[in-house]
C-alpha cells in the first residue's frame, strides 16, 4: 500500500521537474533551486510563526492564502533576505517576476523561498543570471540537485518519495527538505517542499498539510529556536487523474502516506542537527490532555541539560523529571514512570530501578527513545530531538564566518 522509492525526490512525481546550481551567493556550493510543474498546481503551505518574517515568507504566504494556482518554487540558500525592509521585499518580487517571465507563467504562480544569513541584501544581479541558467536546466532528474542547493549547515541530502496505492489507482508524493539548526516547532530554520500527482482541491490540500505538519514537522526540535524563513509547501498537479475527496478511504490513505513521508523528512532534519550524534525519540504517555503531553515533551526535548547528558551517555534521569516539572503541564511527578527504550529507570513514587550498565548501552546508541508514563489520563504524543555536542557551539559561533 505504501512503498518508498529508492533515492526518491520531488521529481519522482509525474509532471514535476527540478534543477539546482551554484549561482554565486555562496563561494562554491549550490545555492539556487527551482521546482516546476508542467501544469498549474493547487498549493498549500504552512509558515513560521516568528513575528520577524522574511520577505519571501510574506510573498508566498499571500499566494497560498489567495488560493492561487502555482507552477514553480524558486529557492535560494546562503542569504535569508530577512530584516531587509522594503528593499528586500522588492528584491524578492524582482526575482519572482523574472523567474515567472522565463517560465512563461504569471508572477503569482511562482512561490519564492530563501534561507541563510539574516540581515544581508540579496545579490540580485547574481541570482537573475542564475535564473537565466536554471530555467533552462529543469529536468526529471534534477531533484537531487535541487535538494542539494537548498542546504545551509546541513551535512546530508534530505529527499524522499512514496508511492501510495489508492482504491482508485496509484499516486506518488515526493519531497525535499533542509534544516539543521534553529529548529523548533511552529516551523524552524526549515524548508520542506512536497509534490504529488494526486488531484486535490486547494482547501482540502491545505487541511491535509496542516494535519500532517502538526504531527511531524511541528514535533521536532534541535535547539528551541524558531527562524524567520520557515515554510512547508505541498503542490498537487492532479496528473495521475486520481482524485482525493473528504471522508473517503483514499483521503485516509493519502493522509497516512503524507504523514509517513513527512515524519521521515522531519526525522532526517533532527538526525542532521548541528553537531548532533544521536537521534532521540521522546514519548509522553497517559497525560491528562494532548497539551500537557506536548508541553512536557517539548520541555524535555529542548533542555540543554538533558541534551548534553545524552551526548555523554549519562543516564541522568533527574534532569528529565526536572525538565518535565518545569514545563507548566498538569501532572503528578509521584505517579511518573521513566524508561530508556524498554528499560525502566524510575517507577511511581520515585522508585529507582535503573540498571546503570544497560542504561549506558542504550544511551551510547545513535538512535534511542525515552518515554514517560504519567498515569494521569489517556493522551500521548511523540517528539524527536537530538543531543548537544561541542560541535553545535562551534558551528554557531562561526556561522557568518
Amino acid at each position: 500500500m505504501f512503498q518508498f522509492i529508492e533515492n526518491g525526490t520531488v521529481t519522482s512525481v509525474q509532471g514535476f521537474k527540478a534543477a539546482g546550481m551554484h549561482c554565486g551567493i555562496k563561494k562554491r556550493k549550490k545555492d539556487l533551486a527551482l521546482i516546476y510543474s508542467d501544469v498549474p498546481c493547487n498549493a498549500a503551505g504552512t509558515f513560521t510563526l516568528n513575528k520577524v518574517k522574511a520577505a519571501p515568507i510574506l510573498i508566498s504566504k499571500k499566494i497560498i492564502e489567495n488560493k492561487n494556482k502555482v507552477n514553480a518554487i524558486l529557492v535560494n540558500s546562503g542569504n535569508a533576505n530577512a530584516c531587509t525592509g522594503e528593499r528586500g521585499h522588492n528584491d524578492a518580487l524582482t526575482l519572482q517576476d523574472y523567474c515567472a517571465a522565463k517560465l512563461g507563467v504569471k508572477p503569482e504562480e511562482v512561490l519564492v523561498s530563501s534561507t541563510g544569513v539574516i540581515g544581508q541584501l540579496l545579490p540580485v544581479e547574481v541570482i537573475l543570471e542564475g535564473i537565466n541558467k536554471i530555467t533552462g536546466s529543469l529536468s526529471c532528474s534534477g531533484g537531487k540537485d535541487a535538494a542539494e542547493a537548498i542546504l545551509t549547515t546541513d551535512l546530508r541530502l534530505k529527499s524522499y518519495a512514496l508511492k501510495i496505492k489508492l482504491t482508485s489507482g496509484e499516486i506518488t508524493i515526493g519531497g525535499i527538505c533542509k534544516g539543521s539548526g534553529m529548529i523548533m516547532p511552529n516551523m524552524a530554520t526549515m524548508l520542506a517542499f512536497l509534490t504529488t500527482d494526486a488531484d486535490i482541491d486547494q482547501p482540502l490540500l491545505q487541511e491535509l498539510l496542516l494535519s500532517s505538519v502538526n504531527k511531524t514537522f511541528n514535533k521536532i526540535t534541535v535547539d528551541g529556536d524558531t527562524s524567520t524563513n520557515d515554510m512547508v509547501i505541498l503542490l498537487a498537479n492532479g496528473i495521475s487523474g486520481n482524485s482525493i475527496q473528504k471522508d473517503t478511504d483514499d483521503y485516509n490513505l493519502f493522509l497516512d502516506g503524507l504523514n509517513i513521508i513527512s515524519e521521515e523528512m522531519a526525522k532526517s532534519i533532527i538526525a542532521d542537527g548541528e553537531g548532533a550524534t544521536k537521534l532521540i525519540k521522546v514519548t509522553i504517555n497517559n497525560a491528562k490532555t494532548i497539551l500537557d503531553a506536548d508541553t512536557i515533551a517539548k520541555s524535555i526535548a529542548n533542555s540543554p541539560l538533558v541534551k548534553t547528558a545524552f551526548n555523554g551517555a549519562d543516564a541522568n534521569w533527574g534532569r528529565i523529571i526536572s525538565a518535565a516539572g518545569k514545563s507548566g503541564a498538569d501532572f503528578n511527578p509521584l505517579k511518573t514512570n521513566i524508561f530508556f527504550d524498554d528499560l525502566p529507570v524510575i517507577l511511581a513514587g520515585y522508585k529507582i530501578v535503573i540498571d546503570e550498565e544497560k542504561a549506558s548501552e542504550i544511551l551510547n546508541k545513535d538512535n534511542f527513545s525515552i518515554s514517560l508514563d504519567l498515569n494521569e489520563g489517556d493522551c500521548s504524543t511523540t517528539w524527536w530531538t537530538c543531543d548537544f555536542s561541542k560541535e553545535y557551539i562551534k558551528i554557531n559561533a562561526n556561522y557568518r564566518t
